[in-house]
């Protein structure tokens, strides 16, 4: 079964409710022992709500025991629990780490680096021929840009799946120069090669590993089969083909599964392997099996009308959107008289497109005054001011806060409050987890326990030894030098005859520092000895050592409680799993092991403004919703002189690097390159993005409840290249302006 559910018809309600009762199916029958509903969805904040809603209706509703009957995953959760059964069906050992994104992206990071030091003229036929004078000019962006072309490469050729060395021999028999290719698979080579030396996967393995795993044992498969006989996924619009094929091939057996999505809220395609054309041919394979979810009580009938609105010109007028890429039916529907969900009576507006000319400042003004006039005006409700980047939305925060705004910036991605304490957190209990690793011992020495020290001593330049190790001093330096060379990293944290500090002559008349040392060893040897103790005892235990601000103290108990009970839910995790937790909600992942600020119980609060992405607002609602910078550079529109991010202002002919790399990689697979044609993949990224960003501007116009407010500003070099807002802005604040009137307060 397919259903394709609007925002805010109760798809998590409405997909709780089946799993219950087929959980109390599997209880009539006498399954429960051995059988399981299995719920996949694709972030984990999600897999905490679904627990609590299947749970509160079998607790109420059924009079059964919540937490038995069903499974709720993400589906890179799943991969894990799949491969982890059975990893020596992929040529994994029992112990096999996963490894974390930071250590991933320090590998790529130094193999890009290594590759341009020896090939610093790669990329020199792709730099327009004016700069290439003066190489310092775009250098710094180049470097970076070759991270993330890297990086996309790798997550495509695992996809394939191709091996490095597979395709360095096809790129070998090519005729012709493909210097893209040439960096990206040495890249991918070495990459390769430091996973296996690590006898280690990182998250863009596991769907693949899953997928060769039950095709290498039938027994198994048929095994999972009968454990899971339904399957109930979540944000289907998320999927790869890659998760595709894996519920597929756990449900050819029985044929039990509902994919519930909405094609119009996929908002991660351009950066993820996820296709929303994977649902959207789903339910048309099956279309006496496709429902629709249309009512939705979230908004006012004047905000439905416009989201519908934008649904219409994307599939009637959208001057360069084929149809294939266009907004979906179904339109939204306000629910029927009765409903227990009534739409909410429209606010005054209900509809604001500030059309007038604005400067970023002038925007952050209008926004400022408004926002705090509408605050003291409407104390009992919540409102949200959304943004295309993070970047956008830290200056907004720092604006509000000026001015006095209460404001909650938790789901800003770079937000460093809760990240930077639980990197703290999963440095040191990553070593714990890992004591052998002098890797993980200079990280704590270098990262956390000196730079902390510091601060509490030299509170005048609190910031500058965390944030800058170069400004650490020599001696602190010299020592995490040492520490990452040792091969046994016991000498020094459990001396026994022999102490690593005696074989440092350089410590020789250092004795306030050799003191600082010992210190740290004693912390070490505290540290190390609470490892046998439950992890959120460990957790407080490390927290109260490094810690002294009352809101560090109060993060660490909010998270030491968030693991244990994930340790609880998964009785097989190892401290090295739940480090890996740590880490995770460190860098903001939503992956699997990781989750975001949603999953620690993010809820609007009235009175507070908060400040998030478009991306991060997703499944949330708010009052009123201000949607800012809906200008061509965010929303382009496919014109011409319009600006897209993923094309570099230092590349010729406007070319999107990554986009033409991944067509080459896709036609070197297939075995040659006579195919490939410069520049269209570029213009195809192009019609990918225009399609994606229309999508987030739906997703950002449905999370407004009563009142939505939309503005547009000229982008930072307004003065010299005005940018003009984006053309659905233009579309829309037509459209509203001619349907004045048709609205009455509660429809």
């Amino acid at each position: 079964m397919g259903i394709s559910a609007v925002p805010g018809s109760g798809k998590t309600f409405t997909l709780s409710l089946l799993a219950a009762r087929l959980v109390e199916r599997l209880a009539a029958e006498g399954h429960l022992d051995e059988r399981e509903v299995l719920v996949v969805t694709f972030t984990n904040s999600a897999v905490a709500n679904f627990r609590g809603r299947i749970g509160q209706f079998l607790r109420q509703e059924r009079g059964l025991l919540p937490g038995v009957g069903y499974r709720v995953r993400t589906l890179h959760g799943l991969a894990h629990d799949i491969v982890r059964e059975r990893p020596g069906l992929v040529g994994l050992s029992e112990d096999f780490e996963i490894i974390d994104d930071r250590t991933a992206n320090d590998i790529k990071r130094d193999a890009v680096l290594s590759y341009l030091h020896t090939h610093p003229d790669t990329f020199a036929p792709f730099i327009k021929p004016e700069l290439l004078q003066n190489p310092r000019s775009f250098e710094r962006f180049l470097q970076d840009d070759a991270i993330d072309l890297a990086n996309a490469f790798i997550r495509v050729a695992k996809e394939l799946p191709a091996r490095a060395g597979e395709l360095r021999a096809s790129l070998d028999r090519q005729s012709g120069l493909f210097p893209l290719l040439d960096f990206g698979i040495y890249v991918y080579a070495i990459y390769e090669r430091s996973l296996e030396v690590r006898g280690a996967v990182d998250f863009d393995d596991l769907i693949m590993l899953a997928l060769q795993a039950l095709r290498a044992d039938e027994g198994y498969l048929s095994r999972l089969q009968q454990r899971w006989p339904y399957i109930l996924e979540d944000e289907a619009q998320d999927s790869s083909l890659a998760q595709e094929k894996l519920l597929r091939l756990l449900t050819a057996a029985h044929g039990n599964w509902v994919r519930v999505g909405d094609p119009n809220q996929a908002i991660n395609t351009t950066f993820t392997s996820a296709d929303t054309r994977f649902l959207q041919k789903f339910l048309q394979a099956y279309p006496e099996q496709a429902y629709d979810l249309p009512n939705s009580g979230r908004s006012a009938l004047p905000i439905l009308d416009v989201a519908n609105a934008l649904i219409r010109w994307s599939q009637e007028a959208h001057p360069t959107l084929d149809r294939a890429l266009a907004l979906t039916a179904p339109f939204i529907a306000p629910t029927p008289p009765g409903d227990p969900q009534p739409n909410p009576p429209a606010g005054k507006p209900a509809v604001h497109f500030y059309a007038k000319t604005l400067s970023p400042d002038e925007e952050l003004d209008i926004i400022a005054t408004t926002v705090k006039r509408w605050v003291a005006d409407n104390p009992d409700k919540t409102v949200a001011i959304l943004t295309p980047d993070n970047r956008r939305g830290e200056v907004i925060v720092s604006r509000l806060q000026r001015d006095g705004i209460v404001t909650d910036d938790d789901l800003l991605r770079t937000n460093t409050g809760t990240r930077a304490t639980a990197r703290i957190l999963a440095t040191i209990t990553g070593y714990i987890a890992d004591p052998q690793s002098s890797v993980l011992l200079r990280r704590v020495w270098e990262e956390v326990w000196y730079p902390q020290w510091a601060r509490r001593r030299q509170p005048q330049d609190e910031d500058a030894p965390a944030r800058n190790s170069d400004k650490l001093p020599e001696p602190v330096r010299v020592f995490a030098q040492a520490l990452g060379k040792l091969r046994e990293p016991e000498n020094f944290v459990f001396p026994d005859q022999r102490d690593f500090l005696d074989n440092l002559s350089w410590l020789d008349g250092m004795e306030r520092f050799r003191g600082l040392l010992q210190e740290f060893r004693a912390d070490l040897q505290r540290w190390s000895r609470a490892g046998v103790l439950p992890v959120d005892e460990l957790l407080l235990t490390i927290g109260n050592d490094v810690f002294d601000e009352p809101v560090d103290l109060a993060l660490t108990h909010r998270l030491a409680v968030l693991l244990a009970k994930l340790a609880n839910e998964n009785p097989t995790w190892r401290l090295p799993d739940l480090a890996g937790e740590l880490e995770n909600i460190a860098q903001n992942k939503r992956r699997l092991l990781g989750f975001t600020e949603e999953s620690t119980g993010y809820s609007a609060r009235p009175g507070v403004v908060t400040v998030a992405t478009m991306h991060a607002a997703k499944g949330l609602e708010w009052d009123r919703v201000y949607l800012t910078a809906v200008n061509s550079f965010s929303f382009p529109s496919g014109l011409p002189d319009e600006q897209y991010r993923s094309e570099r202002w230092y590349v010729r002919d406007n070319l999107n690097l990554a986009a033409e790399a991944e067509a080459q990689l896709r036609q070197l697979h297939m075995g040659t390159l006579d195919e490939y044609v410069a520049g269209r993949a570029t213009q195809q990224a192009r019609m990918d993005l225009v399609a994606e960003r229309l999508r987030l501007l739906y997703v950002g116009i449905t999370r407004a409840r009563r009142e939505l407010i939309v503005t547009y500003n000229t982008g930072r070099q307004g003065e010299k290249k005005p940018l003009p807002p984006a053309l659905p802005f233009t579309v829309l604040a037509e459209y509203t302006e001619s349907m004045q009137g048709r609205h009455t307060e509660g429809g």
